[in-house]
């Protein structure tokens, strides 16, 4: 059976019991309800580059309600926010400036990566273009797309709960890779870009 499935179970025992009367008495592991505390308050970092953001923008309509899950509130600034939505394509200007926000963020945090450009370069193969936001921060949840639907984004937010929930305490404090990022376009300037 699985571990949603028995806590649902537990909270429906509990409530009946208090109904009767009867004191319930509720035993769960602390790991456990610190990763179910997580999974259901996470508070993405308002981070849209292009076209995609305006799907993202969707996703916390009424149609969609992003506030079943916990991450309606989305915050300005990276030390409030635990998941940072990239959406849209990275520039290599844009690149040293994601990777500063994504090191102001606290520990445990996660990326998602929405649409085509940002996992991939998308249509845009040039120099100014970082061919996927992995080359500069690890990314969690891919979410493919051009521009991908707001179903989609709320598919991934489920999946990365779903990651959440399954991730260890003593996994979440080792360090996620060291990636190699350039800091200077592929090609230098040249005298006339000056």
């Amino acid at each position: 059976m699985s571990d949603t499935r028995k806590d649902d179970q537990q909270q429906a025992l509990a409530a009946a019991q208090s109904k009767s009367g009867q004191m319930g008495i509720l035993t769960a592991r602390f790991e456990d309800l610190i990763q179910w505390a997580r999974k259901s308050s996470m508070w993405p970092m308002q981070f849209g580059l292009a076209c995609c953001a305006i799907e993202m923008m969707g996703m916390i309509s009424s149609r969609n309600d992003i506030a079943r899950f916990g991450a309606e509130v989305f915050r300005g600034s990276p030390r409030q926010a635990d998941v940072m939505i990239v959406a849209g394509r990275v520039s290599q200007k844009m690149a040293p400036v994601v990777k500063h926000l994504y090191e102001q963020m606290a520990e445990p945090k996660w990326v998602i990566s929405m649409g085509v450009c940002a996992s991939a370069g998308g249509m845009f193969d040039n120099y100014a273009i970082v061919q996927g936001v992995d080359h500069v921060i690890p990314v969690d949840i891919y979410v493919p797309g051009c521009p991908p639907r707001p179903e989609m984004l709320l598919y991934a937010m489920m999946k990365l709960q779903e990651k959440i929930e399954r991730q260890r305490m003593h996994e979440q404090i080792e360090q996620k890779p060291k990636i190699q990022t350039r800091t200077e376009p592929i090609f230098p300037k040249k005298a006339y870009m000056k």
